[in-house]
């Protein structure tokens, strides 16, 4: 009986993953729904608990969300778009400044020879695949304005989302209730335990996390806007969104601050206050964030962060990145939960007694 209940089980997983492999074409719209649905939930459910119906917490949180996504696309967009193809464009002065002058500190400092970087061809190549990075972009950008397929498709994606997202956040409740229903009686405690414990790191990663990571991007932002640096939303959205990897965003944050600090100012003081601004966001990041937002649930060693993020990207794209992490978290919760059990096994406490 237990065997035919797990070829059962499996069978069913095989055929979801089939069908979502099958249709992930389409599944794109109804990911994105499903996840701003499940971000969303627990500030309708508060809404409710203060006496708002459903449908109005929903309307509510559904125009608040629609005039941050038109005022973030609408003004924040294209600045930072700017700021990036500033950036690119100013790479080959970072390259040429490290040549210049970091170069010879590391020479100087610990005896290192042979150590030049070759600016020019370094440049060149830098010039050459820009242009055929633009060129690819234009190619693409002509081929998506000249299909009308593609055009209606785009469009219809983009209109289903805000659709499909307003009716799973209505019923959001009806449906964990009715998919709970589903559920073997035998297997209702275990399951809905890993439920729980999978809803909680979710919550600290997909809630905690994204609210660090907005927060953090927020403060460099505008810490260095009064420095007075030129790629000030670019550099602290780029460190706002390493910050998933422990550490990871102040370094990335600090060493690109730095230098377009001082190629803009060639003075120390700007790279000086750089380095307190990024100071700043630590000591807030390390003492009010993540014990606030994020807690200790997660779990994921900054290893398995990055292990997970390239293998991700490796089996799926872009996609596969933004998933790697919430999928490792809750596989965490799964990895956990069977070694509990182990270590309730006979073999466990068999060894542990012999």
């Amino acid at each position: 009986m237990i065997n035919a209940r797990l070829y059962g089980f499996l069978a069913i997983t095989a055929v979801a993953v089939i069908l979502v492999i099958s249709l992930q074409a389409i599944l794109m719209p109804f990911l994105v729904a499903g996840f701003l649905a499940y971000l969303t939930d627990p500030i309708v459910d508060r809404l409710e608990a203060r006496g708002v119906g459903r449908t109005w917490g929903v309307i509510i949180v559904f125009v608040i969300l629609t005039a941050f996504m038109v005022l973030a696309v609408g003004l924040l967009l294209p600045l930072l778009a700017r700021q990036l193809v500033s950036f690119i464009q100013q790479i080959p002065d970072y390259i040429e400044w490290v040549q210049g002058h970091l170069m010879p500190w590391i020479q100087q400092t610990f005896g290192i020879n042979d150590a030049g970087v070759p600016v020019d061809e370094l440049r060149q190549l830098l010039t050459e695949n820009w242009q055929k990075a633009g060129g690819f972009a234009r190619t693409l950008l002509q081929s998506a304005t000249s299909s009308t397929l593609s055009i209606v498709t785009t469009l219809g994606n983009l209109v289903l989302i805000p659709v499909v997202f307003f009716y799973l956040l209505r019923d959001w409740d009806h449906m964990i209730a009715g998919i709970a229903d589903t559920i073997p009686r035998a297997w209702v405690g275990q399951v809905t335990d890993l439920a729980k414990a999978s809803n909680e790191v979710l919550s600290a990663f997909i809630r905690g996390q994204l609210m660090v990571m907005f927060s953090l991007g927020t403060i460099y932002s505008i810490g260095l806007s009064i420095v007075g640096l030129d790629l000030a939303l670019f550099l602290g959205t780029l460190a706002g969104l390493f910050s998933v990897v422990p550490y990871l965003g102040t370094f990335v944050g600090i060493a690109s601050a730095t230098v377009a600090a001082y190629l803009q100012f060639h003075e120390l003081m700007p790279v000086l206050y750089v380095g307190i601004v990024f100071g700043i966001g630590q000591m807030i990041e390390s003492m009010v964030l993540t014990p606030l937002l994020v807690g200790d649930k997660v779990g994921l060693h900054p290893v398995v962060v990055i292990f997970a993020v390239m293998a991700g990207g490796q089996l799926a794209g872009f996609t596969g990145i933004l998933l790697a992490l919430p999928i490792s978290a809750v596989l965490m919760v799964f990895v956990r939960h069977f070694l509990d059990k182990y270590k309730d096994s006979e073999l466990y406490q068999h060894e542990t007694n012999g």
